[in-house]
């Protein structure tokens, strides 16, 4: 699998919400629908993401699958207990 420079934004409405998109593509491929619901993104950082990266909450595999299939990837807040 190959690498991906990725940019990562969190949701001006719900904390720990956060979206991936590729860097050269941004939001262009995330629904409007999607988009409605997350609310302001607010750029929170940029990086190159590989399979071997480590991601704190996320399986960088699972990210990069979804960043090349289509066009995004959502990490949901965690659980409540």
């Amino acid at each position: 699998m190959k690498e991906v420079e990725c940019d990562v934004y969190r949701s001006a409405k719900k904390e720990y919400l956060y979206l991936f998109v590729p860097a050269d593509v941004g939001m262009a491929s995330v629904p409007d629908e999607l988009l409605a619901q997350f609310g302001e993104p607010e750029k929170a950082l940029s990086f190159t993401l590989t399979q071997e990266r480590d991601l704190a909450k996320e399986d960088p595999m699972q990210v990069l699958q979804n960043l090349l299939q289509q066009g995004y990837h959502l990490q949901l807040p965690p659980a409540e207990e």
